[in-house]
């Protein structure tokens, strides 16, 4: 069931997105060589706390971190690890804000020190992807129409596009329906309807789109061992077109 969500609701899961989007701003400055995904993690949930709120993903089905940080050929759901990061690689930081019963959930892919022609532009246009697929988050269209933007403008960069993980809605629950395909055919799917709250969120390769799962059975990684780079949004349908309820 597609719970829609009231002017009200949307305000505050807007509060708790620029929340999100304040805590995103502060780990980039923190993301350097020698840095510790579980150093990133610690800091996430503090500077939640000191603003009021919580990472709703701790505990969600025993997930024991406040943040999934997934590095180079990690695709999702990368657990925070001791390990330091090194100079070239990517990490993204994924992580869902509780304010107040208000939930917003965001994703960022960040570069570590220099990196690599090839992942600048892998972040570049999976980031490019994103927005694309925002920018169909209209109230009458498809989510086929989001998904065909986002592989469309991905593959013609000559990327792939992830299919066995999706967005999805959003709201008192951190997954709810819809299911938000990242690819797929324009003016096909459910209708998009105001009230709606939903994630899109990229995960884009270097090389094919298959995955597989680390013994964790959590982790997802690219098959061949290529980068892979992820950006989300959440972001309400309303009726003056797409509201980006995280963004920076």
């Amino acid at each position: 069931m597609i719970i829609l969500k009231s002017e009200r609701e949307i305000s505050r899961m807007h509060e708790a997105g620029k929340l999100l989007a304040a805590c995103h701003k502060e780990v980039s400055k923190l993301l350097k060589p020698g840095v510790t995904t579980l150093e990133i993690d610690s800091f996430v949930g503090k500077y939640l706390a000191d603003h009021g709120a919580v990472p709703e993903q701790k505990g969600y089905k025993g997930y024991e971190f406040a943040t999934c940080a997934s590095i180079n050929d990690e695709i999702c759901h990368g657990f925070p690890r001791n390990q330091p990061l090194n100079d070239g690689d990517i990490v993204t930081i994924d992580f869902v804000v509780n304010l107040n019963g208000a939930l917003a959930d965001s994703a960022w892919t960040h570069a570590v020190g220099n990196v690599s022609d090839q992942a600048l532009k892998l972040m570049d246009v999976t980031k490019t992807a994103m927005y694309k697929g925002i920018e169909q988050a209209i109230a009458g269209n498809r989510l086929g129409d989001i998904g065909h933007a986002i592989q469309e403008y991905a593959e013609g960069e000559s990327f792939s596009v992830v299919r066995d993980f999706t967005g999805h809605g959003i709201g008192p629950s951190i997954h709810e329906e819809p299911t938000v395909l990242h690819y797929g055919m324009p003016g096909k799917g459910l209708r998009l309807r105001e009230g709606m709250v939903i994630t899109i969120e990229p995960m884009v390769n270097a090389g094919t789109w298959y995955s597989k799962m680390d013994d964790n059975g959590w982790t997802a990684r690219t098959v061949d061992g290529k980068l892979s780079a992820q950006y989300e949004h959440t972001v309400a349908i309303t009726k003056d077109g797409p509201l980006i309820l995280t963004e920076h």
